[in-house]
């Protein structure tokens, strides 16, 4: 059997110091498309996040990977559980891809492990992703994968100088299993 964090083209693994440089593409990358835009951050600064992600134990079932392609082994995003409440059987995740890996499959392949392992493994209920509204490649993502829009916030967020939807997308337990198999590979 192979690592359940290994895909068919993806590996999930924890990040190390020396992908800080991948990071600080991605950051690039997300304020083209107008995703996130943050004052710069210097080299040094990626370099300090990534080697204290190196080394930062999981907060519970919050946690950040790096997703690494397996035919070349380089850095194509990153997926992360965030804002778990175990109690309400509930957690948020993102996930970011590098701009000349999008629509490889990679984002797919990295969400399905993802939730396969939140879900079977952690036994949490419901997973929620929230995307600006203008995002319509990972709007469609999501709704592929089987997410259901279950809100939107008009208005929500501000950034690159204009007021954005944010739409709250949402899958259960039971629907990702019925269109994922929750011991298998896809």
């Amino acid at each position: 059997m192979t690592s359940f964090w290994t895909g068919k083209r993806i590996r999930l693994r924890s990040i190390e110091p020396e992908d800080w440089t991948a990071f600080m593409g991605f950051a690039v990358d997300e304020e083209r498309l107008g995703d996130l835009l943050h004052p710069p951050r210097s080299a040094e600064g990626f370099r300090a996040w990534a080697k204290e992600q190196a080394v930062t134990k999981s907060d519970g079932d919050c946690f950040s990977l790096a997703i690494e392609a397996m035919d070349t082994g380089q850095i194509v995003g990153a997926v992360g559980s965030h804002y778990a409440d175990p109690r309400a059987g509930r957690f948020e995740y993102g996930i970011t891809m590098g701009a000349g890996h999008r629509r490889k499959g990679y984002a797919a392949e990295a969400v399905v492990m993802l939730l396969r392992f939140m879900f079977a493994e952690r036994r949490y209920h419901k997973c929620e992703a929230r995307i600006f509204g203008h995002n319509d490649a990972s709007l469609a993502l999501h709704r592929r994968l089987g997410f259901t829009e279950e809100g939107r916030l008009r208005d929500h967020v501000f950034f690159a100088s204009r007021h954005r939807d944010l739409v709250v997308m949402g899958i259960l337990a039971d629907e990702f299993a019925q269109l994922h198999s929750m011991s298998e590979r896809d």
